[in-house]
């Protein structure tokens, strides 16, 4: 069965294809889960969902902390309702909505009360029951240096072992590994990743679903470019520690955190690395504060940052795609099938996107889409083309190869070929690391 992308725009001429004509649409919830049940109806229907285990996995990355994040940070609130809805009316067997946020993530600002009841009230209306699950196995404040606490204990987990065959295993080193996370203790890290070795800590909620529903937010991402169905299933892991994002140096001393080979910069790191092992600690703010001093002295430019977020990242990509194989082929054992273990879709909220700091400062994109796949690899490639960006220069689409070999997609009801996408693209404003490198035709 050949897969498919299927695209449906929100709005009826390019002049409605902007931020306070689109925005509205999040409010309408009656209209927005129509478009989304006509977009479904022709691969999902009740046959194939009735007594089945759901998980709906949102892009819940962080809480926001500006007035537009509601719309451009993560998947919006009445875009999730809209989905669940329209699950709970084909009468599965139970819903899990879950994701992992970033360990400073206050969970409560992110789930308002208003968001929660109105998710309680759909699950007794259809009488399924929904649960809600914070998938972080800790959580952490750096503005009051808290230790790591503890939520869900690693029993709530499967832990699985790519070993050799995991993509990061060509750039592991040999001894002391160079995997980091900006700021998380790196000792944690080598546990999980080093020669051989390459654990992810995966929530037993998706290991035990049947159908994967993905909500990606499409926004772009420091670390590879864009974020959309791929690095949404990132949140399935629920410990940041499993989770190399880049390695520590410049490109000249064996890591991609930026270009070259700045002694400055990288004793920068190396400072860093000290406070993230001093976290709860009063010393943490000692060597936080030199890091700081450090870098700023090495005269870094706005495209080079400590946390690795540029074009010449070859870690994150790496590390995405063993997360998605694992999302289809890993049993609840933790270890991997021949054949897919679950159907994974994806539905993306598109109808404002985000376009530069991103992912978690992302500003608004009026890209006015919605889509309905399940092909991961594709569907991304066709949400960079509609962002103005060249997926043959991202690194995660270029080593993604789409299931089905094709590169035709429907966009709103007819067949198209994705490079026709171009005459319905923006110009979206890359992140700081990869502006002039990714925008299309460049």
């Amino acid at each position: 069965m050949q897969s498919f992308v299927n695209i449906l725009t929100v709005y009826k001429n390019t002049a409605e294809r902007n931020f306070h004509q689109l925005s509205p649409i999040y409010r309408d919830k009656n209209n927005l889960e129509k478009a989304i049940e006509n977009l479904i109806r022709e691969h999902l229907n009740s046959g194939s969902v009735q007594g089945k285990k759901i998980l709906i996995k949102p892009n819940w990355v962080k809480h926001s902390s500006f007035p537009e994040d509601e719309f451009c940070l993560r998947t919006h609130d009445n875009f999730t309702l809209a989905v669940l809805e329209t699950f709970l009316k084909m009468r599965p067997a139970h819903i899990v909505i879950g994701d992992s946020p970033i360990q400073l993530t206050d969970w409560n600002k992110m789930l308002s009360s208003t968001f929660y009841s109105d998710i309680i009230s759909l699950s007794a209306r259809y009488n399924v029951p929904v649960s809600v699950i914070d998938f972080r196995r800790r959580k952490y404040s750096m503005k009051e240096n808290s230790p790591l606490t503890e939520i869900r204990p690693l029993s709530e987990y499967v832990i699985f072992d790519l070993g050799k065959a995991s993509m990061l295993e060509p750039i592991t080193s040999q001894g002391r590994t160079k995997f980091r996370v900006t700021n998380y203790d790196p000792d944690r890290m080598q546990k999980a990743h080093a020669p051989g070795v390459h654990k992810y800590c995966i929530a037993k909620e998706f290991s035990d679903a049947d159908i994967v529903i993905s909500l990606p937010k499409i926004k772009t991402h420091q670390k590879t470019g864009i974020t959309g169905a791929l690095k949404n299933l990132v949140g399935i892991n629920g410990d940041k520690d499993f989770l190399p994002h880049h390695r520590i140096g410049g490109t000249k001393r064996g890591g991609d955190c930026y270009p070259g080979g700045s002694y400055l910069r990288y004793w920068s790191e190396l400072a860093l690395d000290e406070a993230n092992r001093r976290q709860g600690r009063r010393s943490f703010w000692y060597w936080q504060k030199l890091s700081s001093i450090l870098w700023r002295l090495s005269m870094p430019g706005p495209e080079h940052r400590i946390d690795a977020g540029w074009y010449g990242n070859d870690t994150t990509w790496r590390m995405v795609i063993d997360l998605n194989r694992i999302a289809e082929y890993g049993r609840a054992d933790g270890t991997l099938a021949q054949d897919k273990q679950r159907q994974i879709y994806s539905l993306c909220d598109g109808i404002i996107a985000g376009q530069g700091d991103g992912p978690l400062q992302p500003e608004p994109l009026p890209l006015g889409i919605i889509s309905f796949s399940d092909d991961s690899a594709l569907n991304d490639r066709a949400m960079a083309l509609l962002m103005g960006f060249d997926p043959r220069k991202l690194p995660l689409l270029k080593n993604s190869n789409p299931t089905g070999g094709s590169d035709t997609i429907t966009f709103n009801g007819k067949k198209i070929h994705l490079s026709d996408l171009n005459a319905y693209a923006l110009k979206a404003l890359p992140p700081k690391g990869w502006i002039n490198y990714i925008d299309n035709g460049r």
